[in-house]
C-alpha cells in the first residue's frame, strides 16, 4: 500500500504550510477538508497530493476518511491532526450547537484518528503523529472556556499517547503555537486584535518548528520564546492567579 501523510484542516493556515514542507520533503499527502476548491487547489500546486472533501466534526467522520484511504490503496504514515477551531465568549452564551462542533472536532475526532492508525503503526514499527494543541493548553480560559479546555485535553492525550507508542518506534508530539497568522483569528472572532498581531508567528515558522519535533520525536513543542516561558511560568502561579489573568485577556 502506499504510504502518505494525512493532514486534517488542510485548506488554511498551518494545514496548508504542513503540505507544503512535507510535500518538499518528498510524502505523498491526503489533504483532508470542509472547503472543496481550497484542498483541491492545494492538490494541484503540489502535483503529490490528494483531496478529500469531508466535515470532520460530523459524527462517524474519522471512520468515513479513513475508509476512503483505505479505498484508494492508501495507508496512514505520518497523521497531522491539525483540524479545529475556536471561539470567543461565554459558556452561556455562545451557541451550544456550535460549542459541541467544537468538542467533537478539536477531541473527538483527533482521538478517533489517532486509534485508528495507532494499529498499523505498531505492526510496522513505524510512524508519526503530529496532534495540534496550543499554549491554551496550559491554563483555563474563561470566555474561550471550551476551547482551552479542549487544548488541554490535546495536550494530555498526546503525552500519554508518546509515552505508550514510543516503544514500538512510533513519534507522536504535541504542538502547542501561540498566537500564529492564520485565519484562526477572524474565526474565533477577534481579527484584528492588536495584541494579537503584535506577538503572532508566522505560520511556515510554526510548522517547521513542529516537524522538527516529530523528527527527534518530542513530546511537547511549544513555539517561541515568549510562549515558553508564559507556558513554564503557570506551572508555579497559583491556579486562581492563573485563570484571572486569562479571563483578563481582551480578545
Amino acid at each position: 500500500m502506499k504510504k502518505v501523510a494525512l493532514i486534517t484542516g488542510a485548506s488554511a493556515g498551518l494545514g496548508v504550510d504542513f503540505a507544503r514542507q512535507l510535500s518538499k520533503r518528498g510524502h505523498s499527502l491526503v489533504l483532508a477538508a470542509r472547503r472543496k476548491d481550497r484542498i483541491e487547489a492545494l492538490a494541484r500546486e503540489l502535483g503529490n497530493a490528494r483531496a478529500v472533501t469531508i466535515d470532520l466534526s460530523k459524527s462517524g467522520s474519522a471512520a468515513k476518511l479513513l475508509a476512503d484511504i483505505a479505498a484508494a490503496g492508501e495507508q496512514v504514515d505520518v497523521l497531522i491532526n491539525n483540524a479545529g477551531f475556536g471561539l470567543i465568549g461565554r459558556v452561556a452564551t455562545l451557541d451550544a450547537k456550535r460549542q459541541r462542533q467544537m468538542i467533537d472536532l478539536n477531541v473527538g475526532t483527533l482521538t478517533d484518528l489517532c486509534r485508528a492508525v495507532a494499529p498499523a503503526m505498531i505492526k510496522r514499527k513505524s510512524g508519526g503523529i503530529l496532534n495540534v494543541a496550543s499554549t491554551a493548553a496550559f491554563q483555563p480560559g474563561p470566555n474561550m472556556a471550551v476551547y482551552f479546555a479542549t487544548k488541554a485535553y490535546v495536550l494530555s492525550f498526546t503525552e500519554a499517547l508518546h509515552e505508550e507508542l514510543k516503544p514500538h518506534g512510533i513519534r507522536v508530539t504535541a504542538l502547542c503555537p501561540g498566537p500564529t497568522r492564520t485565519e484562526y483569528g477572524d474565526v474565533a472572532g477577534f481579527g484584528g486584535n492588536g495584541l494579537f498581531d503584535r506577538v503572532a508567528m508566522e505560520s511556515p515558522e510554526v510548522v517547521a518548528a513542529g516537524l522538527s519535533g516529530l523528527d527527534r520525536n518530542r513530546a511537547v513543542v511549544v513555539t517561541g520564546l515568549a510562549n515558553k516561558i508564559g507556558a513554564i511560568s503557570t506551572r508555579f502561579a497559583p491556579r486562581s492567579v492563573v485563570r484571572k489573568i486569562a479571563g483578563a485577556i481582551k480578545y
